[in-house]
């Protein structure tokens, strides 16, 4: 069990490297509405109104700085490397290194369901506290503290090209080159429910043409997309 908020406020501020002058607004952030609902006397808002504010702001913080790159991509580039910069698998991968879940005030039925790992409300969490430090001090400070989180996942995702689209582009080279559609199979599933891994095979015509795993059915798929196209190129 976390320790109670107040005693926890400075070790969350120094894991962001932001301190708040209104703390309320950091503990809406970490409020879910589980914990609100129960204890409505105690608890006026919960953080989901920040996390719509915080998604705008991140939103435009990475826009800002793909556009500012000297590398010159396409529009159509940047939406996707923008999708996959704000998407939940890398923001509760965030959360996760903040150790977000030590912090959030939760009702007791996402308390028994393992919450504080749950990737919804965590990666919810980081969009909340982009929120909070928005109201608290504006955009130029809350730019400073996402780019100093994501560190280097941005020039990675630049590099190993992990925005791109590996499902689109293989279904688009079978639908041109077989005329059918890669068919995804399940082939191995393992661990706990909130910690599941799985594997999945991408077959064309009946043959395997690339494995992949993750942590979810959608990047086992994107991994196996991504080596069938390897294979493919070696034809």
């Amino acid at each position: 069990m976390p320790l109670c908020f107040s005693r926890n406020i400075a070790e969350l501020e120094a894991a962001l490297g932001y301190s708040f002058r209104n703390e309320a607004y950091l503990e809406e952030a970490v409020t879910h509405k589980s914990y609100q609902h129960e204890h409505a006397e105690r608890s006026h808002h919960y953080n989901e109104r920040l996390e719509f504010l915080g998604d705008s702001v991140l939103g435009l913080t990475i826009a800002e700085t793909l556009f500012s790159l000297e590398a010159s991509f396409t529009e159509a580039d940047m939406s996707k490397l923008k999708a996959y910069l704000v998407n939940k698998t890398v923001l509760h991968e965030i959360g996760r290194g903040l150790q977000i879940g030590h912090y959030m005030r939760l009702g007791k039925g996402e308390e028994s369901t393992h919450g504080r790992q749950k990737q919804s409300i965590l990666a919810n969490a980081v969009e909340a506290l982009i929120g909070a430090i928005f109201l608290d001090s504006g955009y130029p400070a809350t730019k400073e503290v996402i780019l100093r989180l994501y560190g280097n996942r941005i020039s990675d995702a630049l590099t190993q090209r992990e925005w791109y689209d590996y499902k689109s582009a293989l279904q688009e080279h079978c639908q041109g080159s077989f005329g059918v559609l890669p068919d995804y199979r399940v082939i191995k599933q393992e661990g706990e429910e909130h910690k599941k891994v799985f594997t999945i095979e991408v077959f064309i015509q009946g043959q395997t043409y690339g494995r992949g795993v993750g942590k979810s059915k959608k990047d086992a798929q994107m991994a196996a997309a991504r080596e069938a196209l390897s294979r493919i190129s070696l034809q």
